[in-house]
Parts: C-alpha cells; structure tokens; sequence
C-alpha cells in the first residue's frame, strides 16, 4: 500500500469514528427523545416554530432541538460521508484536494477551542493527514529500464 493511500485511509477512519461515536453516544443519552419522534411520526418531528417573541418554549421542545441539533442534523452525518468519500477516494489511488484537509482541520480546530474538552482535536490529524496526503507525489518504483544516475 502506498503511502497516500495509508494516510488518506488513516484519515477516513479517524473521520468515521468521529462521526459515528458522536452519533451513538447522542443515541445513548437521548434515546427517550429520539423515539419520542417515531411515537410522533418522523414528519415534523422538530418542528419549526416561528414565534413572535411571546410564545414561551418548554423545556421539552428546547430538550427535542437540542437532540435534533446534536444528531442528525449535526455535522456528524458529513463527517462520516466525507470519511467515505476518503477511504473510496483512496481505495482508487485518487488524492483528496489540500483544501478539504486544511478546511476540516481549521473546523476541528474552532470546534476544539469553543468546546472544550471534546474530540474535536482529533480531526485536526484527519485533516492534517489528508493535506500530507495531497502532497504527496506518485513516485515510479525502481525500473530495469532507466539507466541509474551516476552523477
């Protein structure tokens, strides 16, 4: 295996344990609310309220966004599709561009200092490898027919 393709892999799997712990660990500790929306029906299960400054929300509602918030429409789902992008990606031998690294890097690194402790400094190596990765040049093996360089 080359090495882009093991730093592109070791990438992907630091994004997929990321995005899938985040999401059972939120599967742990918010099962009541989360099959709280199956009880209701997934069709507005979190429902969008527009209020005019006077409605009151209650703890329940606050408790149902915040599960929401914190699950399926957190950045864990793109995190783990983007690990699977990465391990495809690599599985091809195609580099994935610099700019995704330095962008998951910088989110990870923003996400770390705003919440910490967290395991947002984690995906600082995923994305720090994938911009090594990038770099990377495919250099041919040793070949029978060049000639070696003596200079």
């Amino acid at each position: 295996m080359n090495s882009r393709k093991r730093l592109l892999r070791w990438a992907s799997g630091i994004m997929l344990v990321l995005g899938t712990g985040h999401l059972s660990l939120l599967a742990l500790a918010a099962w009541e609310d989360i099959t709280g929306w199956v009880d209701r029906g997934l069709w507005a299960a979190v429902p969008l309220q527009l209020t005019d400054g006077a409605a009151v929300q209650t703890v329940e509602s606050l408790q149902n966004k915040v599960t929401f918030w914190a699950g399926p429409g957190s950045f864990a789902v793109p995190l783990v599709l983007l690990g699977c992008l990465t391990w495809h990606l690599a599985g091809r031998g195609v580099a994935v561009p610099a700019g995704i690294g330095w962008g998951l890097a910088t989110w990870c690194a923003l996400g770390g200092v705003l919440l910490v402790p967290s395991p947002f400094f984690a995906g600082i190596v995923s994305g720090a490898l994938i911009i090594l990765a990038a770099r990377k040049e495919d250099r041919p093996g040793p070949s029978r027919d060049r000639e070696p360089d003596l200079a």
